[in-house]
């Protein structure tokens, strides 16, 4: 009995003849919670204990082997025994115990197999060691028993890369001693039954050697550490296997304490921190009432952003009618659909098969009129709002009732574009991310009249294609385009005062972003926030400076980023490079305005960046744009490259703490007490001491 716990009857045991099976029914995932590991233990001493069974089979019930750890668990003390404990357990049994692994065997599930006595895998489940996404590394045996099973080259991958690997590949690698077809407790009767005629042979990890290759783990660190200069787990990873050729009780010790060292770092917090969010975001009560029913979508605009959204529908299964003004418009983004169909084949994400089915659930064509059953219309046009005032008016009268008509606007106010039909209920936003067959992202923007089945639609549908919906309320660029539109003023004045455009970009990718401020906007068009800044020439406060003298200039001159060939870079070699020409541009508008250039340091531009990047995002945190913090995080963590190890912008703020951030801005406002303002939410923060942690919970 371990530490005088109750199992909760989580893990029961039946005796049959000389055979003992062990059944995990935890639901829904048969995590490793308290009462799964005091039921594991229990059953282990009592099979023992008694010494009439000859093997002992562990399976799972449900749909699922144990998928790893209890999430309700996280961020509490834990409770005896731990997992490696359970596992040491298990694998010093007296009697051979065999695993029967189905659906996923995930993290602490795949590490319960690895310490049995034999592994036996259901065809078509999946085996896998994801800790490393969430800034861990396997902890309960994995990096120790693996590597003896099956190889170090083989532990690496599995460790480093988080994957989730076919039964079929791990049984050729070694890391599964047999792959069979059956239903789980008959497997696991089968193969206890095994283990006692000899048919199913049993070895103890502790008895195996592992294969050493010092150069070959040399190499993997450098490499895990190139890969990510700024995560502590792939390289502590690497440290733990390397313990692989100690004796078996000394090489978890190595692995324990490479698992605490990595449970201390900021990254894991970022990590855990999205991992929750990512789960979190969409449980709120208007993504829980009932929805409309959605089978058919209708996806005006043919463009890149159109032909992604109607990818992503027909990959969801869903069926599509995509509408262009002309045959060639249409044929292009056909073919475009094609192509992204053909780029989910070849990475493995759609059988051929599959693909087909989709485009055959695609109907092309000319006229509105062919929306008129379409359950949803998502309107992907351009961003002007009399171009979608003319199209929703048109829309409400073709378009049946209870359908639910969504625009892809990026900034434009969804009330205005609801006042031009006479059912504004049925109207919202449906912000996708370029391109929108692969980012996550969804923003689902709530109009003044959005009835709550149309919004719970919204949710539902990003459900069904797997994105990430987050809520947001109507303001000029909803959640994250608004911030961006702050803090882009902030890389502006960078320039403007004597960084360079590639410094900028330099630094941030430092920080931890894929891509610069600047390399992301040659690639999304510079004519975009062009048209952006024209828009609201009218609107724009005296009081301001101006940052965008200089993507004017660059964008009269007609060039775009990618699209032309040349931006804030040049495209026209293997790699881009600075354009020269810009930087004669910056000249000459420093000139102009009498601004002679300062030195910025690599920290100084992450520094003011990030500070006004949280400025803002306290903002629509307190004027009720996001619901929470973590919805801010959310959206930049999955539409903007934000870097997941630092959690998003809200929680990454949490670690400076309030008073320094407004510390910083008031610093910054002694030169530009218009732009640099303290948010009133940020200066209660400070004075109470509290973070947006705190709010997430209220």
């Amino acid at each position: 009995m371990a530490d005088g716990a109750v199992s909760e009857n989580v893990v029961t045991t039946e005796i049959l003849g000389d055979v003992a099976l062990v059944c995990i029914d935890n639901p829904p995932v048969n995590a490793s919670g308290h009462a799964v590991r005091v039921g594991l233990v229990e059953a282990m001493e009592a099979l023992n204990g008694a010494g009439e069974a000859k093997a002992i089979a562990i399976w799972c019930a449900g749909r699922t082997f144990m998928a790893g750890a209890d999430i309700r668990e996280f961020g509490k003390p834990s409770k005896p025994p731990a997992l490696p404990d359970v596992f040491n357990v298990i694998e010093q049994s007296a009697i051979p115990v065999v695993a029967v692994m189905h659906g996923t065997a995930l993290g602490g599930g795949f590490e319960l197999g690895l310490c049995c006595h034999a592994r036996v895998a259901i065809a078509g489940s999946k085996v896998g060691l994801p800790e490393v996404l969430i800034g861990l590394l396997p902890g309960a045996g994995g990096t120790q028993r693996l590597p003896r099973l099956a190889g170090i080259p083989f532990a690496l991958d599995m460790s480093l890369s988080g994957r989730q690997v076919p039964v079929e590949e791990a049984a050729e690698a070694g890391a599964i001693d047999r792959v069979v077809t059956g239903e789980p407790r008959a497997v696991a009767l089968d193969m206890a039954k095994a283990v006692v005629a000899g048919d199913l042979p049993t070895r103890r990890t502790d008895q195996i050697e592992a294969a050493y290759d010092a150069d070959l783990l040399a190499e993997a660190k450098a490499a895990a550490q190139a890969k990510n200069p700024n995560l502590v787990n792939p390289g502590k990873c690497v440290d733990a296997i390397a313990a692989c050729n100690l004796p078996l009780p000394e090489g978890l010790k190595v692995e324990r304490q490479c698992f605490l060292d990595c449970m201390e770092t900021p990254q894991r917090a970022g990590l855990i921190h999205a991992f929750f969010g990512e789960r979190a975001v969409s449980n709120i009560p208007e993504a829980k009432g009932p929805s409309r029913d959605v089978q058919t979508v209708g996806v005006i605009g043919g463009g890149t952003m159109g032909s992604g959204i109607a990818t992503a529908c027909l990959s969801a299964g869903l069926n599509v009618v995509l509408v262009e003004v002309a045959q060639e418009g249409l044929d292009r983004g056909v073919s475009t659909i094609g192509k992204n169909l053909d780029g989910a084949v070849k990475r493995g994400k759609m059988s051929a098969e599959k693909k087909d089915a989709a485009l055959g659930r695609l109907t092309p064509a000319l006229e509105l009129d062919a929306l008129a059953a379409v359950d949803l219309v998502i309107e992907a046009v351009f961003e002007k709002m009399e171009v979608k005032r003319e199209i929703f008016g048109k829309l409400d009268a073709i378009c049946k009732p209870g359908a639910v008509l969504a625009s892809n606007t990026s900034y434009l106010d969804i009330n205005e574009i609801a006042a031009a039909t006479s059912r504004p209920a049925d109207v919202l936003g449906l912000h996708f991310f370029s391109p929108a067959h692969v980012m996550r992202l969804l923003e689902i923007v709530q109009g003044a009249e959005t009835a709550p089945e149309v919004l719970a639609t919204g949710f539902a549908l990003a459900k069904k294609l797997k994105k990430v919906g987050v809520l947001a309320q109507v303001c000029d660029g909803f959640i994250g385009n608004r911030i961006l539109a702050h803090y882009g003023l902030c890389s502006g004045y960078l320039v403007l005062d004597g960084a360079s455009p590639q410094q900028v970009d330099r630094a941030l990718e430092d920080f931890g972003f894929a891509m610069g401020p600047y390399k992301v906007s040659d690639l999304a068009g510079l004519d975009i926030g062009w048209e952006t800044r024209k828009r609201k020439a009218g609107d724009r406060d005296p009081a301001e400076r101006y940052a965008g003298d200089i993507p004017d200039r660059i964008c009269e001159r007609g060039w775009f980023g990618r699209k032309t060939g040349r931006g804030y870079y040049l495209y026209d070699a293997s790699a881009p490079v600075p354009n020269p020409e810009v930087a004669e541009i910056i000249d000459a508008v420093r000139a102009e305005k009498g601004l002679t250039p300062r030195a910025f340091s690599d920290q100084d531009i992450v520094d003011r960046y990030m500070t006004a990047m949280i400025v803002e995002a306290a903002r629509v945190v307190e004027d009720g744009t996001a619901k929470r913090p973590l919805d801010v995080d959310m959206v930049f963590l999955f539409g903007y490259g934000f870097p997941r190890f630092r959690g998003g912008p809200l929680h990454y703020a949490d670690t400076l703490g309030a008073a320094e951030i407004v510390a910083r801005i008031e610093r910054y406002a002694e030169d530009d007490p218009h732009y640099w303002q303290v948010p009133a939410i940020l200066r209660r923060m400070a004075a109470e001491g509290t973070s947006f942690a705190d709010l997430n919970k209220s």
